[in-house]
């Protein structure tokens, strides 16, 4: 059976971009006769707030979608991101790595395409004295390889990375000991059974050392599918933190109908905007029909004065 899966941050209200992407992750799965696992990633204690979880499950209702299983929340699963990080231990794939900001984005570092920083790779030599020598808590890197990883994605097509190059030695563990995204989205995919992940084209860069963590962890790896990003004119990214078409604010204004309507239009799976309930789109979703290309979307246009 395909199991599909919403997986949301729960650090605000949930915005249009989200809505998006959870739609399509539900229409994938239901136009296959799947499921959807929802899964909570409260990882960051800081940011998370269990009253924007709580909102989250609501606004998914609304729009008139359902998950057929709840997964374990992230903050529960310390034990088993644990467990994957004795494993690499064991086959020599990580190690300590006690850089600060600053060095980290000294001007000599080399940075991707998109202004991450890649890790030179600084701590990955030291002895066990320098190590010893430390005064700060390390966080805890994996030793990826000078290889090219290469996939299909569903609606971007084939992708390939050199994980050294391009991405570099990632990190598995926060210095705080929470277990970092990359690590926890790997192990908690493969427990769910997950067989493909629908989510923003924001993300698909992660995937190729997603995709070496499964291998090195021995677990199946899911079909991806990355969709495009709403973004305001200004060509930013819909965000939680600006409060960008958040859910609670479009409630007050339009129906759950005319939400996905608006999403479905936008993304080419209907010729016209018109109010139309999501199980209503499943029996003619293809995923050949989705543009790739990001969205713009205007809020004053969405809703003239």
């Amino acid at each position: 059976m395909v199991s599909g899966r919403f997986a949301p941050s729960p650090s605000g209200r949930m915005h249009l971009g989200n809505a998006f992407s959870a739609l399509l992750a539900w229409l994938s799965a239901k136009s296959k006769g799947g499921e959807i696992v929802l899964r909570i990633e409260d990882l960051d204690p800081a940011r998370s707030r269990r009253e924007y979880a709580e909102a989250i499950m609501d606004d998914f209702r609304w729009l008139g979608l359902r998950w057929d299983r709840r997964a374990e929340d992230q903050s529960r699963r310390g034990d088993a991101y644990e467990a994957a990080l004795d494993r690499l231990r064991q086959m020599g794939l990580i190690y300590p790595c006690y850089c600060g900001r600053d060095q980290l984005h000294a001007a000599s570092a080399p940075h991707a395409s998109d202004g991450r920083v890649i890790y030179a790779g600084t701590c990955r030599s030291l002895t066990e004295a320098q190590r010893a020598a430390m005064r700060r808590p390390p966080c805890l890197r994996a030793v990826v390889p000078e290889r090219e990883i290469a996939f299909t994605d569903v609606l971007q097509g084939p992708q390939a990375m050199n994980l050294r190059t391009e991405w570099g030695d990632f990190i598995v563990r926060r210095s705080d000991g929470v277990a970092a995204y990359q690590l926890a989205v790997v192990v908690d995919d493969a427990a769910c059974g997950v067989t493909e992940v629908v989510r923003g084209r924001d993300l698909l860069s992660a995937t190729p050392a997603q995709l070496w963590l499964y291998e090195a962890l021995g677990l199946r790896a899911p079909a991806f599918c990355h969709v495009p990003m709403l973004l305001a004119p200004d060509g930013r990214r819909l965000s939680k933190r600006e409060r960008d078409l958040n859910l609670g604010e479009l409630r007050e204004r339009w129906t759950a109908e005319r939400v996905v309507g608006l999403l479905a239009w936008k993304c080419g799976l209907i010729d016209r905007w018109e109010p139309v309930a999501a199980a209503e789109l499943v029996p003619h979703f293809r995923w050949d029909r989705i543009r790739r290309e990001d969205i713009v979307l205007d809020s004053e246009k969405l809703f003239p004065s």
